[in-house]
């Protein structure tokens, strides 16, 4: 089978559109992983054991399960007890909920990082419990996190193909679309693999940014 550009012009509006789906998943869904890893980060310090093991628990049983595993639960089963979702909200739960509990690990080794000295000098201040994470632990503990969570984001990226399994229509499922309408599966998923090579480097380079500009700080 050899390429044909002019097949490759006429389905690239359609994988454009994947292509913003899929990014639009990744944002929403590491929005979401950033919340919940932070929600089960502090939840896991909280002095009520019932509270931080009940937390410590669901954020192990997340891990130990396979994301696509939970993303058909989210799609599939949900709607039995009444819960009915949109596919690509389903998947961005899906990746917020999943990712999130790796970011939480993320999260408790930046703020385990903070000295001591930065604690008690709050509590001498007589700083408030918020004021004093807000403005003197998180500030100090998300910076050195970035790189971390940086590959999280890159490799919450290269999952997104597993939303096609709830008909999400991302980038993978309209190359697969059209592959199975035209009987060509060279051009379409050559261009997936571009697509994803491409957006990968230039988060990369971005995400390197972000560190060099903010993932320093002055102790």
């Amino acid at each position: 089978m050899q390429w044909d550009w002019n097949f490759v012009w006429e389905i690239m509006p359609t994988l454009i559109q994947g292509v913003k789906i899929t990014i639009l998943a990744t944002v929403l869904g590491s929005i979401l992983a950033a919340i919940v890893g932070l929600g089960i980060a502090l939840a896991r310090r909280s002095e009520n054991r019932m509270v931080a093991r009940s937390v410590g628990w669901f954020a192990e049983f997340i891990r130990g399960t396979p994301l696509l595993v939970q993303l058909y639960f989210i799609f599939y089963v949900l709607p039995d007890i009444g819960i009915l979702l949109p596919p690509l909200v389903a998947g961005v739960i899906g990746l917020g909920l999943h990712y999130g509990t790796y970011t939480a690990e993320v999260y408790r080794a930046g703020i385990d990082n903070v000295p001591r000295g930065q604690w008690e000098a709050a509590k001498a201040c007589n700083l408030s419990g918020r004021h004093t994470w807000t403005h003197i632990i998180l500030p100090q503990a998300i910076p050195p996190m970035i790189p971390a969570l940086a590959n999280y984001f890159i490799a919450m990226f290269k999952e997104t193909p597993l939303l096609s399994a709830i008909t999400v229509l991302e980038l993978m499922n309209q190359a697969k679309s059209v592959a199975n309408t035209y009987y060509r599966y060279i051009e379409p998923m050559t261009l997936v693999g571009a697509f994803f090579l491409v957006i990968s480097l230039c988060s990369v380079v971005l995400l390197r940014w972000l560190e060099h500009r903010y993932g320093r700080i002055e102790r």
